[in-house]
């Protein structure tokens, strides 16, 4: 290794194991530098449980001047290196594998001279390597390298990792990254998800599906994991699971319906279309709202019924029944619709009336959909007597979805209304389409498949805290997914049941929930920001108990869920710890030196609790709707934004990071385990950066690398012991 030991950094697109790094001698260069990366594309083909990645890496010599490095290729565990590519002067360069040990010592000794623990990361695998030389001035070097390994199926539901933490390795964002991954299975391809990215889901067809990530300008800072199962039968359930062995474990639930459902399979349903044509929606509003009523009446399926209310002052129905989808009815709807104008007040009362009134004795499924811009005006205006009134007259608990135009609305009335049909909420802000945003909802919902879904456990196993509360129906195209605790351990028969076609169906899966399993930490995120979500709620729009923002308050910063509300809590309760010194400086979770934006985050979070109208309303209605709602870690991470007492900005999402399902939060020059807060052993066992002690903890307990690699000092737990990494 000559002198390459002692280096300077070249670090771009890497992560976890599976991307290259360069690292260049530092007699190269009189000062260091980071070299950007220009474009991260990946493309995985899997095969049943035969996985081929392909990475195509682009990096870029910044300076007027050759360099001389190393590429390192981190190698993930089980995998073997089908081919790499780099061509220096016409000649492909020669690469050896070096086993994990020698791997280690690389590492250690990177650590040992640059005092950059983030390499420490990577401990345990073998490496790749290959020599380079020249880095040619102001030019871009390719390198492509590809890799075979055999996924792991547990409990029928299989995973694909692809490690994307690039962030601490980057001074500058990524012009592009990209992942695909092409499925292909002899069984029925389902539940294709992801639990830290947001991905695009195409089914080819039943045996073959696309799922793809891309981002440009950015810095990946979290691994990208994907998951998908492979079933013969109508209705496919994955589950996984996360569990630390002393404490309840967390579980998550897709449900998603066959490719192969055919007309037949597919529920009838009514539509009520309630439209608001006060004089407010005058002008582009109205006319976008009559464009998505005409897509969604012309898009229902053969055997589907339908009406058509349109309300102002009072509130008029299309023909007062359900209609069947026939060339004469859509003909008469189409001209129903184009004479609606905008003229008079709000009559929500009338309409919703009219609206749940068109329900007839049938068992169908039933919804209505909900469109207005403007506050209630005449009939009945106080929200709370217009929920009883929907409560009182919804006796076949008729689903109401609404859509809300613009800020000058009842936004509290408005989600009530969903919160008591469990439907759902939507707001359409001034700069969006109204046709598109309606239409795009309608195409989701148009064909149930399974309505009134129910989930039954048997076995040795207790669930509890389930998010959503209610699953609702399910759709194809589509998924559901159900996130909640449980204690216990051992097989469960997990029973699925619902309507399909006025006829209950009964679907049976085989479940494990294990006693330990600590691989996705993403999932007691999940779980945390759906409940916390889900309470912020009841404080909105119900009212305030102590209990309840407490537990927000715990929640929040043990898994590092921000929102306006929860950085002021969090941040002001630690104020007042801080004050009277409740917690050695050990345990502290935020810097001292700043009051984190208390004042600003005060204001945000009394406009939460009391504006009932209004952008900033709207705002937070979504916002709240979308944690209760999450998916994945990236729905989760708004960017929230805050000054300090100096006026600089404070990004919340950069001051953590998730680690064995917890938050770790940066204050000052430390990295801080939130579970240090709830640690009942005041020892802390302190250790010297890059000492021998230092590496004796990371040889004896090779998941400390993850609180290792954060930097120079950290505070962490580790099996129930405190430990303090310090310069």
């Amino acid at each position: 290794m000559k002198n390459i030991i002692i280096i300077l950094f070249l670090i771009c697109s890497f992560s976890l194991y599976a991307d290259g790094f360069i690292i260049v001698n530092p007699e190269e260069r009189a000062s260091p530098f980071v070299l950007e990366v220009k474009n991260h594309n990946v493309t995985v083909e899997i095969n049943d449980l035969y996985a081929t990645t392909n990475i195509d890496q682009t990096f870029y010599n910044p300076t007027n001047r050759n360099l001389e490095g190393i590429y390192l290729f981190p190698v993930p565990k089980g995998a073997v290196i089908k081919k790499f590519s780099m061509f220096i002067n016409g000649k492909e360069m020669q690469a050896e594998l070096l086993d994990a040990s020698k791997a280690r010592k690389i590492y250690e000794d990177i650590v040992r001279v640059q005092l950059d623990p983030a390499l420490l990361e990577y401990d345990g695998v073998d490496v790749f390597r290959v020599r380079i030389f020249p880095i040619e001035p102001r030019s871009e070097k390719r390198v492509k390298i590809s890799y075979n390994e055999i996924l792991n199926k547990d409990m029928g539901t299989v995973e694909y990792l692809y490690p994307l933490n690039t962030e601490k390795f980057s001074t500058k964002p990524l012009q592009n990254v990209s992942i695909t991954v092409n499925i292909k299975s002899s069984d029925e391809v389902k539940n294709v998800y992801s639990t830290t990215h947001n991905v695009d889901i195409v089914k080819k067809d039943k045996n073959f599906m696309i799922a793809s990530y891309e981002e440009n300008n950015t810095k990946p800072d979290i691994d990208f994991k994907l998951y998908f199962s492979t079933q013969n039968s109508k209705i496919g359930m994955s589950l996984i699971t996360y569990k630390e062995k002393d404490d309840d474990g967390f579980f998550y639930i897709n449900i998603t319906p066959s490719f192969d459902i055919n007309k037949e399979e597919i529920e009838e349903k009514d539509v009520t279309f309630v439209l608001d044509n006060s004089g407010s929606m005058n002008g582009k509003n109205m006319e976008q709202a009559k464009k998505a009523l005409e897509f969604c009446v012309n898009s229902l399926n053969e055997k589907d019924r339908f009406e058509i209310i349109r309300f102002s002052t009072e509130a008029e129905s299309f023909t007062g029944k359900l209609n069947p989808i026939n060339k004469e009815n859509k003909a008469k709807a189409m001209d129903f619709i184009k004479k609606i104008e905008p003229i008079g007040g709000t009559n929500i009362e009338e309409a919703l009336k009219l609206a749940i009134a068109s329900k007839d004795n049938s068992n169908r499924l039933h919804i209505i959909v909900f469109i207005t811009d403007g506050k209630p005006t005449i009939g009945e205006t106080t929200e709370d007597k217009l929920i009883k009134m929907i409560e009182k007259e919804n006796k076949n608990n008729v689903r109401i979805f609404t859509f809300g135009i613009g800020y000058d609305i009842n936004i509290h009335l408005l989600d009530k209304i969903t919160e008591l049909t469990k439907a759902y909420r939507s707001y359409i802000t001034p700069d969006e389409d109204i046709e598109v945003k309606i239409s795009n909802f309608f195409v989701k919902i148009n064909s149930p498949v399974l309505t009134n879904i129910n989930l039954k456990f048997n076995g040795n196993v207790k669930v509890s805290k389930m998010y959503p509360k209610e699953l609702g129906d399910l759709f194809k195209g589509s998924s559901l997914s159900l996130i909640g605790r449980y204690t216990g351990n051992g097989d469960v028969n997990v029973e699925l049941t619902g309507i399909m076609n006025k006829k209950s169906q009964n679907y049976k899966f085989s479940a494990n929930f294990p006693l330990e399993n600590t691989k996705d930490g993403a999932i007691p995120q999940l779980w945390a920001s759906r409940r916390i979500g889900f309470l912020l709620d009841q404080i909105r729009l119900h009212k305030e108990e102590k209990e309840i923002v407490d537990e927000i308050v715990i929640l929040a910063r043990k898994y590092g869920i921000v929102t306006p509300y929860t950085s002021y809590l969090i941040v002001e309760d630690e104020t007042r710890r801080t004050e009277r010194n409740d917690m050695p400086d050990i345990y502290q979770t935020f810097n001292k030196k700043d009051n984190r934006g208390l004042e600003e985050n005060k204001k945000t979070y009394d406009k939460m609790k009391t504006e009932k109208s209004g952008e900033g309303g709207v705002t937070i209605s979504k916002e709240l709707q979308d944690l209760n709602q999450s998916n994945n870690i990236n729905e989760t991470q708004k960017q929230r934004i805050i000054k300090d007492n100096e006026g600089n900005q404070i990004v919340l999402q950069k001051q953590y990071k998730n680690i064995q399902g917890r938050a770790v939060y940066q204050t000052d020059n430390y990295w801080v385990d939130s579970k240090l807060q709830t640690l009942k052993s005041t020892k802390v066992n302190k250790i010297k950066f890059a000492s021998k002690e230092y590496f004796e903890l990371l040889k004896k307990y090779p998941d400390s690398a993850k609180f290792l690699s954060l930097g120079k000092n950290v505070r962490f737990v580790l099996n129930n012991e405190a430990y303090e990494v310090f310069e």
